[in-house]
């Protein structure tokens, strides 16, 4: 059953819940047959078995082993040897094969994990309404403008509501979207408000970003990194939103940001910061959402 936003009912918060209320449900009591999503089975208790990784993720051996945490009674793949691999690839690669969140993506169609983030920040702030037109910055791979254009009915799936437009634009090609249009773009370049609002058809009712610069490591340049991409991501929507319009970007947590909040608390009735469940909770990314804009008045004649 889906709601009238064409969202699967229910957070994805309660949605992990319930798979993994499945999860415990089915795991089989001791030597009683198991089977997991790679096609082999066991017997409890048993000898860890050696998993089939898709090529995709190189060659690299995997055991599985049993979790010993409420929520989720299944199998949690581990990551035991990675031979020319660095150990950060390694962490990077065991935490990705057992995120609850990308499994959920790969379930329901989304490009990433990403996805969830504008779900449950629109479920709260609820700005991606049908028939909303929505710009969509740093669109690759393309989660958000999938979930963007589900919301704002861009292919009329929700009868009798407006149909939207949802345009993305990225510095290199992202792969078609359905319900979405995906321009090859600098948003820094030169005439960019005005080739975005030809593709919009006028003003945007909501500007998103979720970009972020290639991290350095070194925690201050980081940090200086996505707030400058934040900033120009405010400049454009100070140029292309509509009166009332929403701005939702990419933030970091630990380091000055005031006078970006200084500017949008002047631009926009209200201003709050989000970090979204999905957001993993050892990131230090987090997300400004902005409403109510006000355009600037030209002075009287």
């Amino acid at each position: 059953m889906y709601s009238d936003r064409s969202e699967p009912c229910g957070s994805p918060s309660l949605r992990l819940s319930n798979q993994f209320t499945r999860t415990k449900q089915e795991s089989a009591p001791n030597f009683r047959e198991a089977s997991v999503a790679n096609g082999f089975s066991y017997k409890r208790p048993f000898q860890a078995p050696r998993l089939a990784i898709p090529a995709r993720f190189g060659s690299v051996t995997l055991m599985a082993r049993q979790t010993s945490g409420r929520a989720e009674r299944g199998l949690k793949v581990r990551v035991t040897t990675a031979r020319r691999r660095k150990s950060s690839s390694t962490r990077w690669l065991e935490r990705q094969l057992n995120d609850p969140y990308v499994r959920l993506a790969k379930a329901e169609g989304y490009r990433g994990r990403a996805a969830y983030k504008l779900i449950e920040i629109d479920d709260k702030h609820q700005f991606l309404n049908p028939g909303a037109r929505v710009l969509d910055l740093g669109s690759a791979p393309g989660g958000w403008c999938q979930v963007a254009a589900r919301r704002v009915n861009t292919l009329g799936e929700q009868r009798g509501k407006a149909a939207g437009r949802v345009i993305g634009i990225d510095i290199k090609e992202v792969d078609p979207i359905p319900g979405a249009e995906v321009h090859v773009l600098d948003f820094l370049s030169d005439g960019a408000d005005d080739r975005i609002r030809d593709w919009l058809g006028g003003k945007a009712d909501v500007v998103m970003s979720d970009m972020a610069a290639n991290s350095t490591g070194h925690r201050q340049t980081d940090h200086v990194r996505i707030m400058a991409l934040c900033e120009a991501a405010a400049d454009l929507a100070f140029d292309v939103l509509d009166e009332g319009g929403t701005f939702v970007a990419k933030v970091l947590a630990g380091g000055p940001d005031s006078s970006l909040q200084v500017v949008l608390k002047r631009r926009f009735g209200k201003v709050v910061n989000m970090k979204p469940p999905a957001s993993r909770a050892d990131s230090r990314e987090k997300y400004v959402v902005a409403t109510g804009f006000r355009a600037e008045r030209g002075p009287k004649e």
